[in-house]
């Protein structure tokens, strides 16, 4: 199956949360609100460098994601 990059989750027993799943590697969910990260792969040391530079450049791409995105619901 192919997945979308990026997804926008909630949930209802946080309601006033919104997150942003990253679908590939590294898989992570970002809480839009407190930009709290969870990274659900395990990372070897000797790529943690590279994984954090990637991270980065990730959460930019998940926050311009998340507005486009809100843009659309807004012309809706």
């Amino acid at each position: 199956m192919e997945t979308p990059k990026f997804l926008i989750a909630d949930n209802s027993e946080f309601p006033e949360k919104i997150y942003i799943l990253h679908t590939d590697f590294p898989r992570f969910l970002l809480d839009i609100e407190t930009e709290e990260i969870e990274i659900y792969d395990e990372i070897e040391e000797d790529s943690e460098t590279d994984v954090e530079a990637e991270l980065a450049t990730l959460l930019e791409e998940a926050y311009t994601f998340f507005d486009k995105e809100m843009d659309t619901y807004e012309e809706e």
